[in-house]
């Protein structure tokens, strides 16, 4: 039933956007409550009208990402592409994994090419700051999976 679940959760978004006239992308995060009835309730948690940290790992893994995507938009060229060209998992990188002011080890993040890993050029870590963010792609999404578990362990991320 997830691709029922994804169905509505489209459009519920375009009966959102359409009811605001929005052009642009826009995120809107759901979570998923699970009735006694076993019938998932779609509840809105989050609406960005922009490109949101959710959709980040389209940098690394689509034709076209977000960023690109909302540029096309705003200037009335065609949307590019959307597919996926690589599965991916994103994780985000906080303030907390910096021990003692200490840099996080980016050597074990660039000895992995499936690795892709962006820094958001901010001069303070702090702890629950979210400094930045890796993506690891790949053709296989259990790899893919597999890979940012152990990225998240060689960094120290809990």
């Amino acid at each position: 039933r997830p691709s029922a679940l994804a169905a509505r959760a489209r459009a519920a978004t375009e009966a959102i956007a359409a009811q605001i006239g929005y052009v642009g992308l826009m995120c809107v995060e759901f979570f998923v409550v699970t009735g006694a009835d076993s019938e998932d309730t779609l509840v809105v948690n989050e609406m960005a009208p922009r490109p949101h940290n959710s959709g980040h790992y389209t940098i690394d893994a689509n034709v076209t990402n977000q960023f690109e995507q909302q540029l096309r938009a705003l200037v009335g060229l065609p949307l590019g592409d959307s597919r996926l060209h690589s599965q991916a998992v994103m994780v985000n990188i906080l303030g907390d994994i910096w021990k003692n002011g200490a840099e996080p080890a980016w050597d074990k993040i660039f000895a992995r090419s499936e690795l892709k890993l962006h820094l958001y050029g901010k001069h303070e870590p702090r702890p629950g700051r979210k400094m930045g963010h890796f993506t690891v792609i790949g053709a296989e999404q259990e790899t893919v999976i597999v890979g940012a578990v152990k990225a998240r362990a060689e960094l120290g991320i809990g």
